[in-house]
């Protein structure tokens, strides 16, 4: 049992949560790092109280506590065998705005983007910004002392904290902040333990001679980026101990401490005004990394607001990322790296004199082979490509990885050349080509050896190449540690870096503030191994896993859910913009990201002793509020397809558990939907009848709130009968043939009439031949070898009919993606599905490309004013692009469209119109898709491309939304 009764009482006390299931600590298990380990149990405080209770606990139990926020460290902050205490749930609120003093006061879990856009209308901002910036929060970017992109002119988020309320590890509540040399002297009077607190700081740092081996010891003092071990050399700097006006703060201490001496509950910022409105970007191209670091130092003469370099493992890694493409479309030739600098002011004239200066000097140099200059949006491009760098490292097929060790190194500016060359050379004797991505302006560089972990000749090599950048970082006095912190990878390090007197200072100023250990241990003093705890065990034997989903792309199914490295580009929040994750975005719970349906598999499928190891309820549990939108697919930086994993998933596991009657009513829905259109009436009747509809959904599980969809008059094929007889036989533009799929064909036949109304009116010949339903009902549901059997016959059916010439369209995105998708997964004639994949286009994106192509016209439409506002599907999102139906939308010359930034709808197929999956299904439908819909005059055309989307807005805003193709099939002059 163990401390399990304890908890079971802990959790009754606590006003938030607390979790202690195998699910949860696997989730928990593990951060952005290369560590793992199981937590004790996992809390979501929603008290300063719950927090003291928590801390209580841990003291009386004798086990650790471990701070957490977005969990995107990566240097392993975040893991430990005691409780975690998550507060990103509860502890997000902005608490005070003091618009003339400049300064705002947070919790811990408000997220840095968040806090800007609040903060955006009264022209200022909170400066320290990460690449994790739309989900990393504040309390983490103080823990580890965060500074990112804008440093160079911004600070750290130390220059930034001016007070933090905090509660000690006795559970005394104790507010850090400026005080004057007198108030010092009387906090050391005080018999508390901020008293002992302040006593230990004054007697440990008093003497010249220990300030002195601290000066000589710590990184140099113009390393604004150096977060090794405890900030001891910017407490001196104070008037307590030196002869100056600087007043002691506490802050600088505590920030960059990672939660190891006390736990924020508040957190006071001062802000900055926004930068200068007008911007340009150079984006410097360098044919080797020594040419781009000999650049570093000149281009930082001309006031950049960031100089940030990537190189070529980076930017190779982006060609075959979907969202990544249309960011890189700068790039010019094969550069090993680029340094994009950018210099801001308040008017053009300015900003343009400024770029020519910065051009004049970069063209002088001969360093750099091109100059690309960015403006507006091609800024932002640049700038997501670059944050996009750590999380895409892990597109790298197999099991070698770029190893966060020595990512974080940072010299002085004049030591960055030369140090790069030690570097490069130390690198070689390894025979290592390590990644590097630069806060070039900033002298620090992320430098990841690829290393196989789960090999123990490169375990070896993980420390033995850690040990050897510490001891040259060493010589050039620089920080082993410049802005993600020690946690376990580089703590081990940090009596080497600072020496040992030093380091046993940092010792007793932990135990001043935590005599018992009980805050985050292994970091920074007392650390644990750097090769121990690793997320992988070495030399294993690797689970041999078979799938019927083809994963051999990422080398089959677990490494598929390992290339998650935990960058939690999954807990972005809506207003973020994007599609992942929406029922992360709903619940706000870890369980429900991206990143925990991919950890858990991992670990299940890595750890479980059962013959199917798919086999287990906690995995049942983590994707049960997934969606399946495919998000993640293009927006999760390393690709991570949990839409794959949870279909093979379902299958797996109903293999061992069996297939409820509702599930297979809704896989089976095209059949039932034929056999009701033969009584169509009846039907429908049944189905809308407040009485009768009630039943069938208490019967299978449906939720009473929901509107069942109703059955055509006819189907589609019956309509395309008499259809044949008068289409287009002799002098057309093209032949195409149009997928009949299963949702059209019953339930939307309109919207297939108008697609071939419309694709006859403006000649073009189609064809509908007698295939078989998509299976995508099938897919949802798991029901795998039913998916692919109608692969199989599909590839069949087109194989020899599809080509460039003779192109597949479709109406439903869910239904005609799946040939672009899952029957590369799922047929067995590989060679076939991937060229009828190359012409298999949504209906929108065909006319698109016939519009641009000449072949469909402006004059061909009304010129009628209409204003419309469009919902794009989610699998469109993923795997196509919604401005092809933007296009189509435009087409009529005085048509105004906007498209609505929604992400998922929440209806996701059958996902909706479970009774348990309702609440949740509609939350993530009023985050922006029903507000801006309800916002819209009745006037508005609202148009939805996919069946489900178009039901969703029905039900949860009464209005109509009209499919894009029968939008302009009205706008046609002859119709």
């Amino acid at each position: 049992m163990g401390l399990t009764p304890h908890l079971q009482g802990l959790s009754s006390q606590l006003s938030g949560e607390l979790y202690y299931d195998d699910l949860i600590k696997s989730i928990y298990a593990t951060d952005a790092s290369v560590y793992r380990i199981r937590p004790l149990a996992v809390a979501y405080p929603k008290s300063k109280q719950d927090i003291k209770l928590l801390i209580a606990f841990a003291k009386a139990h004798k086990i650790s506590l471990i701070p957490r926020t977005a969990g995107t460290s990566l240097a392993g902050q975040c893991v430990g065998e005691g409780l975690v205490v998550d507060v990103s749930k509860y502890f997000t609120k902005i608490l005070d705005f003091n618009e003339k003093e400049q300064t705002i006061t947070v919790q811990p879990g408000v997220v840095r983007d968040a806090l800007n856009n609040y903060l955006k209308p009264f022209g200022l901002f909170f400066g320290p910004n990460t690449s994790t910036s739309n989900r990393c929060m504040i309390g983490g970017m103080v823990g580890n002392n965060s500074s990112g992109t804008t440093s160079i002119k911004y600070g750290v988020t130390r220059d930034k904290v001016i007070a933090l309320q905090t509660v000690l590890s006795d559970g005394s509540d104790a507010v850090f902040g400026e005080i004057t040399s007198d108030k010092f002297v009387e906090k050391t009077k005080e018999n508390s333990l901020e008293g002992q607190i302040y006593k230990t700081i004054y007697s440990e740092l008093i003497s010249e001679t220990v300030q002195k081996n601290i000066v000589d010891n710590f990184p140099k003092p113009e390393i604004h980026r150096r977060n090794t071990g405890y900030a001891i050399d910017e407490l001196i700097k104070s008037d307590v101990f030196t002869d100056t006006s600087e007043k002691f703060n506490m802050c600088k201490l505590l920030s960059g401490s990672e939660g190891t001496l006390a736990f924020t509950t508040q957190i006071t910022l001062k802000l900055d005004k926004l930068p200068p409105k007008e911007g340009v970007m150079v984006a410097a191209h360098f044919d080797s990394i020594e040419n781009c670091l000999k650049a570093v130092e000149p281009v930082m003469k001309h006031n950049l607001y960031t100089c940030e370099m990537m190189d070529k493992t980076i930017l190779d890694c982006t060609k075959h990322n979907k969202t990544q493409q249309e960011n890189r479309r700068f790039i010019e030739g094969d550069p090993k790296a680029i340094l994009m600098c950018e210099v801001r002011a308040n008017n053009i004239e300015d900003v343009e004199g400024l770029v020519n200066n910065l051009l004049e000097d970069i063209k002088s140099s001969g360093l750099s082979y091109a100059y690309p200059i960015l403006k507006g949006e091609a800024i932002n491009k640049a700038n997501n490509l670059r944050s996009a760098g750590l999380g895409l490292l892990g597109n790298i097929i197999g099991d070698k990885k770029g190893v966060a060790c020595i990512e974080d190194t940072a010299v002085a500016l004049a030591d960055l050349s030369n140090y790069i060359a030690d570097f490069a050379k130390l690198m070689t004797g390894y025979n290592q080509e390590a990644v590097y991505y630069a806060h070039a302006g900033a002298g620090e560089i992320h430098l990841r050896p690829i290393l196989d972990l789960k090999k123990q000749t490169d375990v070896d090599l993980f420390r033995k190449i850690t040990t050897d950048v510490a001891y040259l970082v060493k010589e050039y006095k620089g920080s082993m540690s410049g802005e993600h912190g020690d946690g376990i990878v580089r703590s081990e390090f940090i009596s080497m870096m600072i020496g040992d007197e030093n380091y046993n200072i940092l010792k007793r100023i932990k135990k001043a503030f935590d005599p018992d250990a009980i805050f985050n241990p292994g970091k920074i003093v007392e650390a644990w191994p750097m090769d121990a705890s690793l997320r992988y065990v070495s030399n294993r034997t690797e689970p041999e896993i078979d799938t019927l989903l083809d994963f051999s792309k990422s080398m089959g199914i677990l490494r598929e859910a390992e290339k998650c490295n935990g960058s939690g580009d999954c807990r972005k929040l809506p207003e973020f913009g994007g599609t992942m994750c929406p029922s992360y975005r709903a619940t706000r719970n870890e369980k429900d990201t991206t990143r925990a349906r991919a950890n858990a598999l991992r670990e299940f499928l890595t750890n479980s002793d059962k013959a199917n190891k798919f086999d287990h309820k906690e995995l049942k549990t983590v994707f049960d509020l997934c969606l399946s939108c495919k998000a993640c697919a293009s927006e999760c930086p390393s690709s991570v397809d949990v839409a794959s994993l949870k279909a093979e998933f379902q299958y797996q596991y109903q293999k061992e558990n069996g297939v409820t009657l509702r599930t297979k009513l809704f896989a089976y829905n095209n059949r039932l939907n034929s056999i009701g259109s033969k009584f169509h009436r009846l039907t429908n009747f049944m189905f809308s009848n407040g009485l009768t509809s009630s039943i069938l959904k208490k019967s299978f599980g449906v939720a009473k709130e929901r509107s069942l969809p109703l059955i055509s008059e006819q189907s589609l094929n019956a309509y395309y009968k008499n259809f044949e007889i008068i289409r287009n036989k002799g002098n057309y533009i093209k032949k195409v043939y149009l997928f009949n799929d299963e949702f059209t064909n019953h339930l939307d036949t309109q919207i297939g009439i108008d697609a071939l109304e419309l694709l006859k009116s403006l000649n073009y010949f189609v064809e509908v031949i007698d295939h078989v339903e998509s299976g995508r009902a099938f897919l949802s549901k798991g029901l795998l070898k039913q998916a692919k059997d109608f692969a199989n016959k599909n590839v069949a059916f087109f194989k020899d009919k599809i080509s460039e010439e003779t192109p597949l369209l479709g109406i439903e995105p869910s239904a005609i993606l799946t040939f672009k998708d899952e029957y590369l997964k799922l047929a067995d004639d590989k060679a076939s599905a991937e060229n009828i994949a190359k012409s298999t286009l949504l209906i929108e994106e065909f006319i698109q490309q016939e519009i641009a192509l000449g072949h469909i016209t402006e004059e061909q439409f009304t010129q009628q004013e209409r204003t419309i506002k469009f919902h794009g599907h989610c699998h469109q999102k993923a795997m196509s692009n919604q401005l092809s139906s933007f296009a189509v939308l435009n087409l009529p010359k005085n048509y105004r469209v906007t498209i609505i930034p929604s992400g998922c709808c929440g209806m996701a197929g059958s996902f909706g119109y479970e009774k348990e999956h309702y609440e949740v299904s509609m939350k993530i439908g009023e985050q922006t898709l029903f507000p801006a819909i309800r916002k819209a005059p009745e006037a508005v055309i609202i148009s939805a491309n996919g069946t489900s989307c178009r039901h969703q807005i029905k039900d949860g805003t009464q209005r109509e939304a009209k499919h894009p193709i029968s939008v302009l099939k009205e706008a046609l002059i002859s119709a």
